[in-house]
């Protein structure tokens, strides 16, 4: 792939929205952006390009995001601070939504998901980049305090000339001031719905209460 640096860096957790700004950021940018989708197109080369960096290591990020203009949803989230280090122009957009609006939505996805491949390396890196195990994942309170102290932990460290705090209401607006360019006309994507997501990955409906 040509050598692109990496523009943008999403460090919103999974279910605040990172497919929509996945497609979102692909038009604004007209290039790819990496997402959990494509690790799931092919885990065994993103496990072994991803590998260092679950271990700890130094990690040629060049090679991890090579033909990537952007990066959004884990396991980039995961490791924001190391990716900003690699690529100091980029952009950080923390997507967010409402703490029980996103456990509502996460509840019913990426929590089965997730309990289906607790012995993937990259699923033990979620658990550790949050703090919480598995069985937690049934603890509103712990798993809505693990999603705001992330949040808050982002706008902590990255400076304000360089984070997007934003939210799929949003829309393009803010993206495009901060990366200069055109507002499209189109309307904003919205994507992978949680429904498409349960049908997508074979999840049964649950209720989240």
């Amino acid at each position: 792939p040509v050598a692109v640096a990496l523009r943008v860096v999403g460090a919103g957790i999974g279910r605040t929205g990172t497919y929509s700004l996945k497609v979102a950021l692909e038009r604004l940018l007209g290039g790819r952006c990496h997402h959990m989708a494509e690790v799931l197109v092919d885990v065994d080369r993103q496990l072994e390009l991803w590998a260092p960096a679950i271990r700890g290591e130094s990690t040629d990020w060049e090679n991890v995001f090579a033909g990537f203009v952007a990066a959004v949803d884990f396991p980039a989230a995961a490791f924001v601070q190391e990716i900003r280090e690699a690529f100091p122009g980029c952009l950080v957009v923390l997507s967010t939504r409402a703490a029980d609006e996103w456990y509502r939505s996460a509840a019913s996805t990426i929590f089965q998901f997730d309990t289906q491949h607790e012995s993937s390396p990259f699923q033990a890196v979620w658990n550790e980049w949050l703090g919480v195990t598995p069985d937690e994942f049934d603890d509103r309170d712990r798993m809505t305090a693990a999603f705001e102290r992330h949040n808050e932990a982002i706008r902590a460290s990255v400076p304000a000339d360089r984070l997007i705090d934003w939210t799929v209401a949003d829309g393009w607006e803010p993206l495009c001031e901060r990366l200069g360019v055109p507002v499209p006309a189109e309307p904003f994507p919205l994507t992978n719905t949680a429904a498409e997501f349960r049908a997508q990955n074979g999840l049964e409906d649950v209720e989240t209460g």
